[in-house]
């Protein structure tokens, strides 16, 4: 990549046989230096022409490296011949002197090879990964791609969901609206039924606010605003909401907080409506006389808090389903109080989860981050 742009295969094909067309003529050109400097020194003079010998495998030596088997092997060939050249008096000496020189240049051939023949492989392999790593990333981004449009697909579902169960939970209200409103128009009634199907009318458009305004809440949570809360506190007022309803008079709240537990850092009014929205759930499902728990737990970084009751438990097949928006199994349910209160939690770095108990009830855990007053 240059300048922020990727060159195509072809530019770098021909910047490469640039650069390896450069090095030759470098490493050629030494190699006739270095023939050029033997044939000018002087035979007395040994010891300068022992080392201007061995210089032949440097060049040898970094052909093989960057310029790969068959250059390596050119160059070792040029510098045996520079090498038997420069030196006039080769072939006066002696039978083992001579050869020794033609061993001199089998090495260089030898180390030609041998640095090139390892170049080829490295570089080789280098290529096989510099396509593997082309495949990995052609790969990569089609997989970003798919799942972008796997959550794009999610999303649109979702959205399909919420609009069709909110359009189901409007429809039934408004369907009274209408019929009790085409009564009251078109018959004669008195007073009293009049003020029933008034009533009717009234009732059911508190119902269509309380499902807009969760359906407000589910859809763009406030965000939690932090203080410190006490437990303890918590749990008394949520006890003293719910005690006070019409179907609690008959039922025995009980809890359970450990002494000394510091105050939890949390949005105290989310965190109420959470606590009250289970314990009511709570109390509509526990017969009279039944008996709801609420407990705190400590454990480490982690505070539970559990609402537990003795009504008929969740079905096996609708714990997946119990915080899905608009899923409710009572008949005048809206299907978003579970779901909000999931939500609020998730907000808070917590979790919401429901077990069955034994042998009856269920038990709704509110798993929070512990973050006690310093």
């Amino acid at each position: 990549m240059r300048g922020g742009v990727a060159l195509s295969p072809l530019a770098q094909d021909s910047s490469q046989r640039k650069r390896a067309f450069a090095y030759g003529a470098l490493i050629f050109a030494g190699v006739g230096i270095i023939g050029l400097l033997q044939a000018v020194t002087p035979l007395g003079a040994m010891h300068w022409l022992y080392i201007l010998q061995r210089l032949y495998y440097l060049p040898i030596v970094v052909a093989g490296i960057y310029l790969g088997l068959r250059l390596s092997l050119a160059t070792a060939s040029l510098a045996g011949t520079f090498f038997l050249v420069g030196t006039p008096a080769i072939w006066n000496v002696s039978p083992v002197d001579a050869l020794d020189q033609l061993l001199e240049v089998a090495v260089f051939l030898l180390v030609g090879f041998i640095t090139g023949f390892l170049s080829d492989i490295q570089k080789r392999k280098e290529t096989e990964l510099r396509r593997a790593t082309q495949e990995l990333t052609s790969v990569y981004t089609q997989l970003q791609a798919n799942f972008e449009g796997m959550k794009r697909a999610e999303r649109l579902s979702a959205l399909g969901q919420l609009s069709a169960g909110l359009a189901h939970e409007i429809r039934n209200p408004l369907a009274s609206i209408e019929g009790a409103a085409v009564v009251v128009q078109r018959e004669k009634h008195s007073v009293e039924r009049r003020e029933e199907f008034l009533d009717i009318i009234q009732k059911e458009c508190r119902r269509l606010e309380r499902l807009l305004s969760n359906f407000l809440d589910f859809a763009k949570p406030r965000p939690p605003q932090l203080t410190m809360a006490d437990v303890d506190q918590l749990f008394d007022s949520v006890v003293a909401l719910v005690g006070h309803g019409k179907d609690s008079g008959h039922l025995h709240f009980l809890k359970h907080v450990p002494p000394g537990l510091p105050p939890l850092e949390c949005d105290c009014e989310q965190l109420k409506q959470v606590l009250l929205n289970l314990t009511m759930n709570a109390a509509q499902a526990t017969p009279a006389g039944g008996t709801i728990l609420l407990t705190a737990e400590q454990r480490q970084a982690q505070l539970n808090l559990d609402v537990s009751d003795q009504g008929r438990g969740i079905e096996t097949n609708n714990l997946d389903r119990i915080f899905d928006p608009f899923f409710t199994t009572k008949e005048q349910g809206t299907g978003l109080g579970l779901a909000v209160a999931h939500q609020i939690v998730a907000q808070h770095g917590g979790s919401l989860t429901v077990s069955r108990n034994s042998p009856q009830g269920a038990t709704f855990r509110i798993s929070l981050p512990f973050r006690a007053a310093r």
